[in-house]
């Protein structure tokens, strides 16, 4: 079948292949002009990319820069790391150490009677209440002086736990610092038991209450009894004693509960491993390395985002080419603001080093950054904080008893002065009985009380029967108090102590929070440490002003709230009231520059806004595309329509052409 084509009738002419054409060549300059403005947006949002991408990797650089500890690092040496090993951390001093390990830490390990074994793990050992008290035998003395630092833990045993590998099982899930396990000796199953933490503080001492009414026998749960300097109950034996890690370091005894000692040398944990017969050296020295690496890494990323910069924005000769991003604004006004972070001074330091030229970072002629090592190592070596305010927000005061805290977004940089109108100070009770030089007897009855530390209600606590001295029943009361579950949840702690004007109890909370109160008291404990039902002293905030103006107090925290000092946080650890010298908060290099990049780089930055509106131009271009597309189809129909009726005006004279033609042939035939 013979293909219809779109000729006209009349002319012959291709009608559609025409009106084609023209719209075609009316499309051309049209589309041409849109497919540039569109390469040229998408080249630009393209580079828009690539430098927010080094101004990204130029931030990342910049997060242990804002850390103090990278420019403070000290490097710890042992001479011998088989005896053993050091690590240094901020605050340790420059210097060496002759160091001898006399003798390892260990913990206490208590084992049934080698004549009391056991069959199995499944046999039965008996049921009551096993009571565990950390504390340091003297042996000398015959005295066990409770550890204020750890608390009485009590395990109950009942028929679903009373064998010996459910009191192990119970002792180990209680998770009271004491461990257990079941050992065959070869002559039978039996029952090891120890402190978690070494120490010669941490022996123990367990009271069983046996559900078979004798509680020290060689019997029932009684086995498991262990009170080190009583007469009887004392029925395990002890496989290892509770010990003390012991050094010599220059000539001074040292002693320490684990054989990790922390701060024998200011700011240097010692880790031992083994006893030996020689001394050997520590050396803490200072170590660059960290603070060269994270500058070279800040210098590279720096220069890197220089090399981005001129390739997105330089003009080049040869080509007579400008590069994509020549001229824009938006990229100056960035590499402007970055640059006048390095050029200026960083306010709030008081040191020798107040630029980065100070501390070997130098801007070169081509806008690139330089580092010297050698002038960094000298000024880490002459002043690490100063070098550490420099690219850090730090902040220090004069005063010794003044610790600088923390500071907001909104604090301002500078100089404040400070001054202390009250001292904070620590919620107490004091009883009203002085404590004697001899012994105090706490009775098996009338021996319990109850009260609230910082508003918690503790629930009814129990002193154990027996005779102290004022030491003794101060620890037993401090280890009591803080073992209460409800005070434990709320962190509501005390410290007891015994001095000339009584019993006192003190809350470890500084502020007008800080409060203990006693809500029942037996008679017992009233005529033995005067403690009575009602409240003690009441704490108090610190209160003060900063840079002249009133400042907010909390506990020991004073807080600026108003000026260029809000924000600014101080703890007053003790001194007198009245001027306590200066606070000085210096805003450093690396955090300017990251909330810099954090506002160029954010979501309503500049260069975010620039590049939604270039999408916006190519959505736009889109739209002029529709547009034209619709009007070339009307034009193609236009032509379409002209050409037709011109085809049909053409067909009619044709025809009338051929009329006219075959009349004249007719009449030359006549």
């Amino acid at each position: 079948m013979a293909g219809i084509t779109a000729s006209g009738l009349g002319s012959g002419i291709d009608i559609k292949s025409l009106a084609s054409q023209l719209v075609a060549a009316e499309r051309g300059p049209a589309t041409s002009r849109l497919d540039s403005r569109e390469s040229k947006l998408k080249a630009q949002i393209s580079a828009f990319g690539s430098f927010k991408s080094v101004l990204a990797n130029l931030q990342s650089a910049l997060t242990s820069l804002k850390k103090t500890d990278t420019f403070q690092s000290l490097k710890a040496t042992v001479a011998d790391d088989k005896l053993l090993t050091a690590t240094a951390s901020n605050g340790a001093q420059v210097g060496e150490y002759a160091i001898k390990v006399e003798q390892l830490a260990q913990a206490q390990r208590l084992a049934t009677a080698a004549d009391h074994t056991f069959a199995g793990t499944n046999a039965t050992v008996g049921a009551g209440t096993l009571t565990f008290q950390f504390g340091t035998v003297d042996s000398t003395a015959g005295t066990f002086i409770a550890n204020a630092g750890k608390t009485v833990k009590t395990v109950t045993i009942d028929p679903t736990n009373n064998t010996l590998a459910g009191v192990r099982d119970a002792i180990n899930k209680a998770d009271i610092g004491v461990t257990a396990s079941v050992v065959n000796d070869g002559n039978g199953y039996r029952l090891v038991i120890g402190a978690k933490e070494s120490g010669a503080a941490n022996s123990l001492k367990i009271t069983v209450s046996d559900d078979d009414g004798t509680h020290d026998d060689q019997a029932g749960l009684s086995l498991l009894a262990y009170d080190p300097i009583g007469a009887t109950g004392k029925n395990l034996t002890e496989t290892v004693a509770a010990r003390n890690a012991r050094i010599n370091l220059d000539g001074l005894t040292v002693t320490s509960a684990s054989n990790t000692i922390q701060d024998a040398v200011p700011g240097v944990a010692l880790n031992l491993k083994s006893q030996g017969e020689t001394a050997t050296r520590l050396t803490v020295a200072e170590d660059a390395s960290v603070t060269t690496k994270a500058l070279e890494t800040f210098v590279n990323s720096y220069n890197d985002l220089m090399k981005t910069t001129k390739s997105l924005t330089a003009y080049n000769k040869d080509t007579k080419t400008a590069g994509t991003l020549a001229g824009d604004q938006n990229v100056r006004a960035t590499l402007n603001r970055i640059r006048d972070v390095f050029t200026s001074s960083v306010t709030g330091t008081t040191g020798a080093y107040r630029s980065l030229a100070d501390a070997g970072i130098s801007l070169q002629s081509d806008g690139t950054l330089k580092l010297d090592s050698s002038k960094l190592k000298t000024a880490l070596s002459a002043d690490p904080q100063a070098v550490a305010s420099l690219f850090t927000r730090t902040g220090a005061t004069t005063d010794p008893l003044i610790s600088y805290n923390s500071a907001t977004s909104t604090s301002k940089p500078g100089q404040y002065d400070l001054a202390v109108s009250q001292l904070p100070a620590q919620g107490s009770y004091v009883g009203s009985v002085v404590p004697t030089t001899g012994s105090l007897v706490i009775s098996g009855t009338d021996n319990t009380f109850a009260l609230k530390v910082n508003g918690t209600q503790s629930s009814t606590i129990t002193l154990a029967a027996g005779t102290y001295t004022s030491a003794q029943l101060a620890a037993e009361l401090q280890s009591r108090i803080n073992g209460d579950p409800a005070l434990q949840t709320a962190g509501a702690l005390i410290s007891a102590s015994a001095g000339t004007s009584g019993f006192t109890l003190t809350s470890a909370l500084y502020g007008a929070s800080s409060s203990v109160e006693f809500t029942a008291v037996d008679a017992n404990i009233q005529g033995v440490l005067g403690f009575a039902v009602g409240a003690g002293t009441s704490g108090r905030d610190v209160q003060g002003t900063l840079d002249g103006a009133a400042a907010t107090g909390s506990g020991r925290k004073l807080t600026g709230a108003s000026g260029d000092a809000t924000g600014v946080s101080v703890d007053v650890l003790g001194g007198a009231t009245g001027a306590r010298g200066k606070v000085s908060l210096s805003d450093g290099m690396a955090q300017r520059l990251d909330s810099l990049l954090s506002d160029v780089l954010g979501g309503d930055g500049p260069l975010q806004t620039r590049t939604d509106s270039l999408s916006k131009q190519i959505d736009q271009i889109g739209d002029e595309r529709d547009r034209l597309d619709l009007r070339m189809s009307a034009l193609e129909a236009r032509y379409k329509t002209q050409f037709a009726a011109m085809d049909k005006l053409v067909s009619r004279l044709t025809s009338t052409g051929s009329y006219l033609t075959q009349q004249l042939a007719s009449l030359s035939a006549r």
